[in-house]
């Protein structure tokens, strides 16, 4: 309120006598309560800008180069040479692919089973609250440990799983899970699946528990079924958090990297965009055209967060 009365105190000085201040120390009165905010935010800005900002510009400079890794302070500036190579590579197109399918698949599968899981965990029962602390679990665990613990586990010699379908008779010789073909793909989509979704459950959970219980009460008075109170009041209520839900881990899962290098390292079956850069910039030791693959990604992510955006700023402005 003081500070209201200020800035009114301020315009109307101002306006009074133009010349007892300069348009600087005008804006600044007159704009007080929103730039101070930013003082605060200042120290984080700049860390941001020198901790994440400084290598993505290396990494976008690089991009336009021909640096060598064992060269890398001679490299030449070469302009789109790099990225007209680099489209002109099928295994690029390839890893394009495999980003885009292993995020598809990956990324349904995670909300359909995650949807169903908060669901159930959103029910009241006793041990409900244990049973949330150990569905976290796999998501708890870090990527490199769950990726090692399921390439053991898909081992055609020692791994489990081929021992329970021996023994079951569900198959005759053990499979090769991440030796290549089809089977790579879903075998690293499995092992994501299994580490993710209890992320997604969680989200959906909060989101579930926003939904007031009264109008599922008067639902039930009403008869309604069950089948077409999840599709006009749970779906419909829920999809504000199912959208940040599924932005989020799409583009958590577009850079996917050490779960696919860990399982099944430069196959060009499941190769994805961060495998391609990577083995780019240090098996080939060419950091040009592994900074135009990741600068690629980078874009990449960046617009469909920025379509993101712009979507959910104008469904704000509708409400």
């Amino acid at each position: 309120m003081a500070c209201a009365t200020k800035i009114a105190h301020v315009d109307k000085y101002y306006q009074r006598d133009p010349g007892s201040m300069n348009k600087w120390q005008y804006f600044y009165w007159s704009n007080r309560r929103q730039i101070k905010p930013w003082y605060f935010l200042a120290p984080v800005i700049l860390a941001l800008a020198v901790i994440a900002g400084w290598p993505l510009g290396r990494t976008l400079y690089f991009a336009f180069t021909d640096t060598q890794l064992s060269y890398i302070q001679d490299g030449m500036w070469v302009g789109l040479s790099n990225f007209e190579e680099l489209f002109s590579d099928p295994l690029w197109w390839g890893s394009v692919r495999n980003t885009l399918a292993f995020t598809i698949i990956s990324v349904s599968l995670e909300v359909a089973i995650g949807l169903i899981i908060a669901m159930a965990l959103n029910q009241h029962f006793k041990g409900r609250g244990l049973l949330r602390a150990a569905i976290l679990v796999p998501w708890a665990i870090p990527t490199i440990v769950s990726a090692k613990m399921w390439g053991w586990m898909y081992h055609d010699v020692y791994g489990i799983i081929n021992e329970l379908l021996l023994n079951s008779g569900f198959i005759d010789s053990a499979i090769p899970w991440t030796a290549g073909g089809t089977l790579s793909m879903v075998s690293v989509i499995i092992a994501d699946v299994w580490k993710t979704t209890p992320f997604m459950a969680l989200l959906l959970l909060a989101g579930l528990q926003v939904i007031p219980h009264e109008i599922y009460e008067a639902a039930k008075l009403d008869g309604v079924h069950p089948v077409k109170v999840f599709f006009r009041i749970t779906l419909p209520l829920l999809k504000p958090a199912l959208i940040v839900a599924v932005i989020f881990r799409c583009l958590d899962a577009m850079r996917v990297f050490d779960l696919i290098f860990i399982l099944t390292s430069n196959m060009p079956e499941t190769m994805s965009i961060s495998v391609y850069s990577r083995q780019q910039l240090i098996d080939f030791q060419n950091v040009g055209m592994g900074s135009a693959a990741a600068a690629c990604l980078f874009l990449i992510i960046a617009a469909c967060a920025a379509i993101y955006f712009v979507l959910s700023k104008g469904r704000v402005q509708d409400a």
